[in-house]
């Protein structure tokens, strides 16, 4: 229940700040920000060997917020993507290439 509570506060918090256009951004936006928090959260604990933070409520509590901040950067780096796709929607594979290039 934590896991699913960190991971929607996340995301009602990032469309609040940063709202979906259109519904179908708005269902992209949900899914990447759950999705984000959750696989982001689970790589986190694994890493930083937090496992044993489920024997306690208070550690629980935690892990939700962890899963919280993991799942915050989830929407704006899917907006990002989906928005670089749009702008160059008619540009050729070289044209993408060389932009990403000059991004990176």
């Amino acid at each position: 229940m934590c896991t699913a509570g960190g991971a929607l506060l996340s995301t009602i918090v990032v469309m609040l700040m940063t709202p979906p256009r259109t519904q179908r951004e708005w269902v992209v936006g949900l899914i990447s920000t759950v999705v984000t928090g959750i696989g982001g959260g689970a790589i986190t604990v694994q890493y930083s060997r937090l496992q044993e933070w489920v024997d306690s409520v208070t550690g629980v509590v935690g892990l939700g917020g962890l899963i919280f901040g993991c799942g915050m950067p989830g929407w704006a780096i899917v907006r990002w993507v989906f928005n670089f796709i749009e702008k160059n929607r008619d540009a050729g594979i070289d044209e993408v290439a060389k932009d990403v290039k000059d991004v990176l």
